[in-house]
């Protein structure tokens, strides 16, 4: 089948990839033309694992080729998939004028019968509004437009893609419906399961999944916070209710709030779709804000750890983009948490495996290190923001003699307690007792670092 993808960005670029992958020759489009020379040349613009293998395997076997001309390839296109940006308004809302505009640049040139299959993740209403931007351009033209949701997690959409729980089908017409059951058909043979409903449903489905999944991550940091007062230990607590099948154990681990370009955004949209048509989504309403006032609680925590020799003390961030295996720092907890602890004084330094270019791009006064131990080396604390491995593998001894105090505060809970004590660090993590404040070493090593004896902290 002859599939173009309108949009080069993590969602098109993936999507088409996977999509030449199942055997269908693919056309990437992206108006950014240094982006499409990049790609043709064998540059790819994102971090995803595998990816860089997948699109030089496709290309070579030509299967997928990327081109800035919309036109031609759209005019031959049996399905023309939109993933282009939907990004948000100032209340919540999402601009769809990318993907409108998009729709409107394919109706002169394509066929009849040709399916536009919205990829992008879009409120409720938006494939219906496509139909008529279309339709406004090409009086008579005989074509379908169909929901098909995307369900990519940043560090495994490949195997997310290849192996998924369920593929949803949104279309309003039986034509639609066959195309994309052919489409995916490679997928449907190993018992993949397949929703097909009508375009409405699928758009709210997106959202919902999203919506849901995210007041997982919020509710499991409310009784992480809960279990801090009461002597719990979170990791029990989560794992007793995830073996309830009805619950599960995905989305239950305790951090510094839900980042990335989909959480954010969705549950966002989500409150102002919910406000529009007067049905609104209270529990969503609360999470979208406790998941902003989480980051700069945990930013003051920082500071109240380190207590009267906070102003001054140096800090070392490890892990900027807002989860492990990629390189995006869209909403990351790092780009909220990093200003407020430089709004109280602190000196910040920072370390991703991935991530520091993107993140230098927000923030200003961060020394950005290539080696973690580097970024460590005289610090007074040292902060955990993103799971990566490389931070789960750290040699603890090194650490410790690297630093220049001994706080290691860790939210991502990557380690035990008994497993950092044993280095001399006093540990701080989520949902658990903090281990106890050794008398005359709060924070740092006084032969190392004495200046901090007189500093007094400005509270966030």
């Amino acid at each position: 089948m002859k599939v173009v993808m309108i949009g080069a960005g993590y969602v098109g670029l993936t999507t088409g990839a996977c999509l030449a992958e199942l055997g269908h020759s693919v056309t990437c489009v992206d108006t950014d033309a240094a982006r499409i020379k990049a790609l043709a040349a064998g540059a790819t613009p994102i971090y995803e694992p595998g990816l860089d293998d997948l699109i030089r395997k496709n290309r070579d076997g030509g299967r997928l080729d990327f081109s800035a001309d919309t036109k031609g390839p759209a005019s031959r296109a049996d399905a023309i998939f939109l993933a282009v940006g939907t990004p948000a308004g100032a209340n919540g809302d999402i601009d769809l004028s990318y993907i409108e505009a998009a729709a409107r640049q394919i109706a002169p040139v394509m066929k009849p019968n040709t399916v536009v299959v919205v990829k992008s993740t879009v409120v409720v209403g938006t494939c219906r509004r496509l139909r008529e931007v279309i339709a406004e351009k090409r009086l008579g033209l005989d074509f379908s437009v169909a929901s098909n949701p995307e369900f990519l997690r940043e560090g495994s959409a490949i195997e997310d893609f290849l192996h998924p729980d369920r593929i949803v089908i949104g279309a309003d017409d039986r034509r639609a419906a066959a195309l994309l059951e052919e489409l995916y058909a490679p997928l449907t043979r190993r018992q993949t399961p397949v929703l097909v409903t009508n375009t409405a449903n699928a758009e709210l489905i997106k959202y919902a999944s999203n919506a849901f999944l995210a007041l997982k991550i919020g509710f499991i940091n409310d009784v992480a916070d809960l279990c801090e007062q009461v002597g719990g230990e979170i990791e029990a607590v989560a794992r007793g209710m995830g073996l309830d099948r009805r619950i599960g154990t995905s989305f239950l681990s305790p951090g510094p709030g839900f980042g990335g370009s989909c959480f954010p955004k969705d549950t966002r949209a989500f409150v102002a779709t919910g406000r529009k048509h007067r049905a609104r989504q209270s529990l969503v309403e609360t999470l979208v804000a406790k998941n902003e006032t989480r980051k700069s609680s945990l930013a003051r925590r920082v500071v109240a750890e380190l207590g009267d020799r906070a102003r001054g003390a140096r800090v070392a961030v490890l892990g900027l983009a807002f989860k492990a295996n990629t390189d995006d720092v869209r909403e990351s907890p790092a780009l909220s948490i990093i200003p407020l602890l430089q709004q109280a004084g602190l000196s910040v330094r920072a370390h991703d495996p991935q991530a520091e270019a993107n993140a230098a791009r927000h923030l200003s006064g961060v020394e950005m290190h290539d080696c973690l131990y580097a970024a460590a080396q005289d610090a007074d604390a040292v902060v955990i923001l993103t799971e990566w491995e490389d931070y789960r593998a750290l040699d603890l001894k090194r650490l410790a003699k690297a630093m220049s105090g001994s706080l290691l505060i860790d939210y991502r809970n990557l380690f035990t307690a008994q497993k950092i004590a044993l280095h001399g660090l006093r540990y701080v993590s989520l949902g658990k007792s903090a281990s106890p404040k050794a008398a005359g070493a709060v924070v740092s090593k006084a032969s190392k670092r004495p200046e901090l004896a007189t500093a007094a902290p400005n509270h966030l």
